[in-house]
């Protein structure tokens, strides 16, 4: 068993005996009004510590961490390629996480992608074919 299981199964044992002290408190005949009221803000208490303790156990997670909020390109790109090597031209608007506009190509038989320079008069003519193609 992990030590992050081990940790998981003591706390859920632990809590567990609190709730039967505290299911037990409950139902006994003798406890006068102001311990029935504590025990209830205390079972709350419990209540809200299991659901937190279970939402870290989950791992809540927020923001997907693939956007960081930057630009695909880290650098101005290339200012050529083979034509016959490129399969697919993305063009990407500046957003509000990346102020300028990148032009990706996708090249065939898997050589990957590249970022093309937008201000090369080449990579203006791929953009210009790509628009015409559509």
């Amino acid at each position: 068993m992990g030590t992050k299981t081990k940790g998981k199964a003591l706390i859920l044992q632990y809590l567990n005996e609190l709730l039967k002290s505290f299911s037990h408190n409950l139902t006994d005949p003798d406890i006068t009004q102001a311990q029935f009221i504590e025990n209830m803000k205390t079972m709350k208490t419990i209540a809200a510590f299991v659901l937190l303790a279970c939402l870290i156990a989950v791992g809540v997670k927020g923001q997907d961490r693939s956007s960081k909020g930057r630009c695909f390109c880290a650098d101005k790109g290339a200012n050529m390629v083979l034509v016959r090597n490129i399969e697919k031209v993305e063009i990407i608007p500046p957003s509000p996480s990346c102020r300028k506009h990148e032009i990706i190509v996708t090249l065939k038989n898997g050589a990957g992608r590249k970022c093309m320079n937008p201000e090369s008069k080449f990579t203006q003519n791929v953009i210009i074919k790509a628009i015409e193609k559509r």
